[in-house]
């Protein structure tokens, strides 16, 4: 079913953030048994600086799509996160022959990237890399994950 934490009570002057994961771009999205993506939010270190969340299972497959359409909830008030922190969303599915869920790619965003509207951002090869030191883009076609950001501020 996933875990995902409700919104933070707001608090004057202080912004929060909601995530919604529209779909992620993938060649073998129709593949992909029970996907779903981890979220968390890290500092430079790789450190957690909220409690990580699942989404639920997504919804549908479509051609190169996996869709999920859920809101994710940042547990910290934006201006709160530590110089350097990012978002990362890890794509997981289960792979029946090894019996076990594998991180397929992830993808992440800086500070800088945090502003109201649709956000692509780019697919990385696994092992995540929460240091960001060695990216690997995960392939030479346009693959994104597809992002809508909501900013709340009292």
């Amino acid at each position: 079913p996933g875990t995902l934490l409700p919104r933070l009570p707001s608090e004057p002057g202080m912004t929060l953030l909601t995530i919604n994961i529209e779909k992620i771009g993938l060649k073998d999205a129709g593949q992909c048994i029970d996907p779903y993506i981890t979220v968390s939010v890290k500092d430079l270190n790789g450190i957690d600086l909220t409690p990580v969340q699942d989404t639920p299972v997504a919804l549908r497959k479509e051609d190169t799509y996996v869709h999920f359409n859920v809101d994710i909830e940042i547990q910290k008030h934006i201006e709160r996160l530590t110089k350097g922190a990012a978002i990362f969303f890890e794509f997981k599915h289960y792979k029946p022959k090894k019996k076990f869920t594998s991180t397929k790619c992830f993808a992440f965003m800086e500070m800088d990237e945090i502003k109201p509207g649709a956000i692509v951002i780019e697919l990385y090869k696994k092992p995540t890399d929460f240091k960001r030191k060695k990216l690997q883009l995960l392939t030479k076609k346009p693959l994104y994950l597809h992002l809508h950001q909501t900013l709340h501020k009292e």
